[in-house]
């Protein structure tokens, strides 16, 4: 199957040391999470709710932060839900 032109290469950041050789091989193909499947996200209301007050007290207009969570197939294997219960500020540094 071609890939739709809206999709981009899948890139990491730059490191010191590689773990495989970057080098592609083989022929391109698609691999859009929902092209096979139905997504659901999940999120859990205590973690939303600390992200926003983290992000009211955050005197900057740009902050980073993470949320965390897991991926899972549902069991009739149709769909996946991304469950996100986790909530993690980062680092200044």
């Amino acid at each position: 199957r071609s890939v739709p032109k809206r999709m981009v290469p899948l890139s990491f950041p730059l490191s010191k040391c590689a773990l495989w050789d970057p080098v592609p091989m083989g022929d391109v193909i698609g691999a859009h999470l929902t092209y096979y499947r139905n997504p659901r996200l999940s999120l859990v209301e205590k973690t939303l709710r600390l992200a926003y007050r983290h992000a009211k007290q955050n005197e900057k207009k740009l902050f980073s932060c993470f949320l965390l969570g897991t991926l899972a197939v549902d069991e009739d294997g149709e769909g996946i839900t991304l469950t996100i219960d986790r909530f993690d500020p980062g680092r200044e540094v």
